[in-house]
């Protein structure tokens, strides 16, 4: 059995603590029904043993106190919304990073929690991650940290950084999947109603929200048009056509709105449209091409390899979604 402390502290972010607390829960649910022993023995932890409040109405007990010398096997330091008053307020937080870092299996961040493993100075020279909102700011100052802002987790030796708030769900699926397999793991997001267990590399933006956020009326018709006409091959003419607007125009115009030129995004929506697809493992590749509205196969995969770095195929060996096609119930 694992040992997992959800660290937390003061104005803690509530979900973020949660959602990994139940997909432990969940995973030793399916692991007793296979017979099996629990694989997590999940704790509380904080500076101090007692409630803890977080950003909600709600608060948490910590059952057990920050000890380096009594280290779990994994620890997941979950974030808040005012971070700099956390870090100013969690100066012995970070001293327990800074000491426990190199003793722990894993040691993950959610979403701004990736403040005090920066702080610690144990993410200099890596990989990280944190909410889209703080990014800038973790590169600036952390300059020694290899910021990816678009990342959903990554993984850099034992430190897992994640995105903001139910990214923090995404990394404990992968934490599960690392411990027991694919198969738990999807079982455990088909239960909690994860429409994707999406892979580190994916964007944290959806197309659908990156719609959503644009401020002009033509802009976001122009973007719900595209979502529903993939099959089209609009020229940027024909679009500014449509939105009205010179065709310079409107390039500048749809770029500041949705942070993607007009090919960029008919591209992420396929893309996005060919991950959700790849769920079914009955489709032949060819026809998930085809029903993302990729010109074939081989177009499909280059997008794959340029967005994640895998092709569709290993996308849907590692990233399925639910397993409905394969699982048997009383397996795993």
């Amino acid at each position: 059995m694992k040992t997992v402390d959800i660290v937390v502290y003061p104005g803690f972010k509530a979900l973020e603590a949660i959602g990994p607390m139940s997909v432990f829960e969940y995973a030793n649910l399916h692991l007793r029904q296979a017979g099996r022993p629990p694989g997590y023995d999940v704790c509380i932890a904080s500076t101090a043993i007692g409630p803890v409040r977080s950003d909600t109405l709600m608060s948490l007990h910590a059952t057990k106190t920050l000890n380096t010398l009594a280290l779990p096997d994994d620890a997941i330091i979950v974030g808040a919304r005012d971070i700099r008053r956390a870090l100013a307020d969690g100066a012995a937080l970070v001293d327990w990073v800074g000491n426990a870092c190199g003793r722990l299996q894993r040691l993950a961040a959610l979403c701004s929690g990736t403040f005090f493993l920066a702080a610690a100075g144990v993410l200099d020279g890596k990989r990280a991650t944190t909410h889209w909102s703080v990014a800038d700011r973790l590169q600036d100052d952390y300059p020694a940290i290899q910021v990816e802002a678009d990342a959903i987790f990554i993984r850099a030796d034992n430190l897992w950084t994640s995105a903001g708030v139910t990214a923090g769900i995404d990394l404990a699926l992968a934490l599960v999947e690392d411990d027991f397999g694919r198969d738990l793991a999807l079982r455990v997001a088909t239960d909690m109603v994860v429409y994707l267990k999406r892979p580190g590399g994916q964007s944290q933006f959806s197309t659908h929200l990156l719609g959503e956020r644009t401020a002009r009326p033509g802009i976001r018709d122009i973007v719900q048009w595209i979502q529903e006409n993939l099959h089209e091959r609009p020229t940027v003419a024909a679009l500014a056509r449509k939105a009205m607007m010179s065709e310079r125009h409107f390039a500048r115009v749809f770029q500041q709105e949705v942070g993607l030129s007009t090919l960029e995004f008919i591209e992420a929506c396929r893309f996005e449209r060919a991950t959700q697809l790849l769920g079914n493992l009955d489709l032949p590749l060819k026809t998930v091409a085809a029903r993302a509205c990729f010109s074939d196969e081989a177009q499909m995969r280059r997008v794959f390899q340029k967005k994640l770095g895998i092709p569709p195929a290993l996308y849907r060996e590692r990233f399925a979604t639910t397993g409905v096609h394969t699982a048997q119930p009383g397996r795993l």
